[in-house]
């Protein structure tokens, strides 16, 4: 009889936790989300980069940075310059230095942008606001603007619309060009910039600049074709430049009969002699104007209408004038061999 108690007793204590191990878990259940849930809840709140997402321009900019569907923010155009690259030629500048591109699958008549959304991120717009601004040797004529699709005016240049590039990191880079065979860096005139000498339309165009205080030789500078050309200041009108868009000056204290450079030791320094150059490689000014004089110390130096010639060292862009009237002595050169701007 003892017996039979104890096992009935063994049998509802089973069923007790039978019962109490199915609570519990229904009491679990209805507290927390299936794992299903879990995962769903999760992916809603973040941002994937699924593959793909750059489309054809994956490889031209940084991926590791995911773009928005929407359009890209552009970059202020600021005060345009020209820089003179080595292989390029003269190339235009925004505000920062940095190079500007067009687009191949642009359009410049009427002027249109295809590049947007992941485009746009690595190709950033240049955007035309109120701190843009021509530089010298800019024609204000050639810039324009053209509304995107996000309402951003870009700035557009002989029609083509204006870029940066993402991986252009410091001022002076170049590392956007022929980017897919369809971008390249702009001329100043829109064109697409190429180094001069490259083809007879290109004759005309500068190859390297000359940073102040360390004028470099011929020796160290591309060969140009064109060596002497005329170039329009927005302050003296017509100056000659020689085939590195560098201003060519005249000093006032030089002699012309008998032909004599007064400029010695350390006026060589801010005032370095200028190059002879061939008569034949002249555009814009009379061949019989160019000549050359031996200094003293065996070298030759560039005559124009019989008085020395020379560079200013402070001058660091295409067609800068910065000496003309310095100490009321120097003056940049005109076509016709005088002192521009007189």
């Amino acid at each position: 009889m003892t017996t039979k108690r104890y096992g009935l007793v063994a049998v509802c204590l089973l069923l007790a936790g039978l019962v109490f191990m199915a609570a519990l878990g229904s009491v679990s259940s209805s507290a927390s989300p299936s794992s299903g849930a879990s995962d769903s809840t999760q992916l809603a709140g973040s941002t994937p980069s699924p593959a793909g997402a750059y489309g054809a321009y994956g490889s031209y900019g940084d991926a590791s940075s995911s773009p928005s569907a929407g359009a890209a923010a552009g970059r202020p155009a600021g005060a345009l310059a020209i820089r003179v690259d080595d292989q390029l030629g003269p190339v235009l500048t925004d505000g920062q230095g940095f190079t500007l591109y067009r687009f191949d699958k642009d359009t410049s008549k009427p002027p249109a942008s295809n590049c947007s959304g992941a485009c746009a991120t690595t190709w950033p717009p240049a955007v035309n606001d109120a701190t843009t601004s021509p530089g010298t040797g800019i024609d204000q004529a050639k810039l324009g603007e053209v509304a995107r699709a996000d309402g951003t005016r870009q700035l557009t240049v002989g029609g083509w619309p204006a870029y940066r590039y993402a991986q252009d990191t410091a001022p002076g880079d170049t590392k956007g060009q022929g980017v897919g065979g369809t971008w390249f860096a702009l001329a100043p005139d829109g064109t697409k910039a190429k180094a001069a000498g490259a083809d007879a339309s290109a004759s005309a165009a500068p190859t390297a600049p000359a940073p102040a205080g360390t004028m470099p030789q011929p020796s160290q500078q591309p060969q140009v074709k064109v060596q002497i050309s005329v170039v329009v200041n927005p302050q003296l009108g017509q100056i000659m430049v020689d085939g590195h868009g560098r201003t060519l000056y005249h000093f006032g204290k030089d002699t012309a009969w008998p032909m004599r450079s007064n400029c010695e030791g350390q006026c060589l320094k801010t005032w370095p002699p200028a190059p002879p150059v061939d008569a034949d490689k002249v555009k814009g000014v009379d061949p019989k104007l160019i000549g050359k004089l031996q200094r003293p110390d065996g070298t030759w130096q560039l005559s124009i209408n019989c008085l020395p010639a020379y560079l200013y060292s402070g001058d660091q862009g295409y067609g800068d004038a910065l000496g003309n009237g310095i100490d009321n002595q120097w003056s940049a050169i005109n076509p016709q061999g005088k002192p521009a701007g007189k």
